[in-house]
């Protein structure tokens, strides 16, 4: 049975040649290997064994032939393998489809050559796109946030918007001076400074529930700096208080979760971590808590240890009802 690796190197031997015959000056082999994703080193493996793969009799004029010149590469012999892959009526629909989908986002900045490689790609693949024809595309409508925050970055413009906070659950309004936007794990985000809070705030658009661009411009003060994301996307503030929790074995996973300052063996609970978060949301810290169903124990801050605990003896005293 042919493993997963062995598959895709096939395939990427099966489209080198007709990739390289394409550009008969050549290609730099870090160009090539970015095209196809691979690192460099396994791409010079791959034409290392195209060399010895062509036509039957395997003499002189019946093997591919490559010319290196330089970091260049190109084709002198092709052996007859000039026929680019083609897709199957699968990936041809998937491929029709995510192209329609990426024409109902809305704000999308390409969506002419998006256009044009739709037109090119239906016409190629001919019956299955009349397969995917009856197919019908639907955009999430909070999406259309972000065109909205897109035309206030571009403009220059302050956003009116009613945003979800999770952590409160509550559903709060405010005025924001958009500064950027951001990509990050598959989540579009809006880093703005707030003047509700008069702080720089990060905004996942899909809690934004509707967002208008005002006619006054965006005038972030100078204290309002964009963060470095390179610590991850929560970094509380500095002056926020460190909450210690003691967690059992089944618990543990709260370290790999979320950002901890600190953590370390602990033997009671047996198996269990010790662990220091930052937050300046206690709440936040009490509904954790709760969630693991006695699996954490609060070390620090006080307060937040005693509220958890009256909390418990209430939820008891419920079920003694």
């Amino acid at each position: 049975m042919t493993t997963p690796s062995t598959a895709e190197r096939m395939i990427r031997l099966l489209a080198l040649v007709p990739y390289l015959q394409a550009r008969p000056d050549g290609v730099r082999l870090a160009d090539a290997a970015a095209d196809f994703g691979v690192p460099e080193a396994q791409l010079r493996r791959d034409l290392d064994l195209l060399w010895v793969c062509g036509l039957p009799g395997h003499g002189p004029g019946d093997l591919i032939d490559l010319a290196f010149e330089g970091d260049r590469v190109r084709v002198t012999f092709t052996a007859g393998m000039v026929r680019p892959l083609r897709l199957s009526t699968d990936e041809a629909v998937a491929l029709i489809v995510a192209l329609r989908t990426l024409l109902e986002l809305p704000g999308l900045a390409e969506g002419e050559a998006v256009s044009r490689a739709l037109a090119k790609v239906s016409a190629a693949a001919g019956h299955p796109a009349e397969v995917a024809a009856p197919v019908v595309v639907s955009v999430d409508a909070r999406e259309q946030s972000l065109s909205v925050v897109r035309a206030g970055l571009e403009r220059q413009r302050a956003l009116h918007l009613h945003y979800y906070v999770p952590s409160r659950d509550e559903r709060t309004e405010r005025t924001v001076d958009p500064m950027r936007l951001l990509l990050v794990d598959g989540h579009w985000y809006l880093e703005a400074w707030c003047r509700n809070v008069e702080g720089t705030r990060l905004f996942r658009l899909d809690r934004i529930d509707d967002v208008t661009v005002l006619d006054e411009p965006a005038a972030p003060p100078p204290e309002a700096h964009e963060r470095d994301l390179d610590g991850g996307l929560y970094q509380p503030p500095a002056e926020a208080p460190l909450v210690r929790l003691r967690l059992a074995r089944t618990a543990r996973w709260v370290a790999d979760y979320y950002p901890v300052e600190e953590q370390g063996e602990v033997g009671d609970p047996p198996g269990g971590l010790a662990v220091a978060v930052r937050t300046s949301d206690l709440a936040w810290a009490r509904r954790l808590v709760a969630s693991l169903g006695g699996a954490a124990t609060v070390d620090e801050p006080a307060e937040l240890a005693a509220q958890v605990a009256g909390e418990a003896r209430a939820a008891l005293a419920r079920y003694a009802d």
